[in-house]
């Protein structure tokens, strides 16, 4: 008498393709019957309520705000060149002498690049020094660093 071909191990990898061929009938019956095809308009609509948020239900229209389309300001806002009348002042947290460069802890709380090309006098790190800042390329920069006097 001849032995089957058919493996154990062959006929558990066929019994767990049907099993998911049957799950995977089973979702698809599921979505076709739970479709949104066919909702009405007010079905499908989104308002916004007086936070900006997204909402099914129509917003209030006591708490109706206008705004003018002049107001609103879509990207970045214009640079405007600020004058300063007295240098800033900080304290230098950090200096690299081998490298040339720094950072100075400003009194609000800012940490600002310089480096050495930009400072008047050498300075090292805990001095007090003035300065004034500029956008350089990779954000902003002191330059005309000097010790306090």
């Amino acid at each position: 008498m001849g032995r089957s071909k058919e493996t154990f191990h062959k006929r558990e990898k066929e019994k767990q393709r049907q099993k998911q061929k049957q799950e995977k009938r089973e979702k698809m019956e599921e979505r076709k019957a739970n479709t949104s095809k066919g909702k009405s308009l007010d079905d499908m609509m989104a308002y916004l309520d007086e936070n900006g948020n997204i909402t099914s239900a129509p917003p209030d229209p006591s708490k109706k705000r206008v705004f003018n389309a002049e107001d609103i300001e879509i990207g970045v806002p214009k640079y405007v060149e600020q004058e300063e009348d007295a240098p800033n002042e900080g304290r230098v947290d950090y200096f690299n002498e081998s490298k040339g460069f720094g950072f100075i802890y400003s009194r609000n709380g800012d940490k600002i690049f310089f480096h050495v090309n930009q400072a008047v006098e050498q300075v090292r790190e805990g001095d007090i020094v003035v300065y004034s800042v500029e956008r350089g390329p990779k954000g902003l920069s002191a330059v005309g660093v000097a010790k306090k006097k």
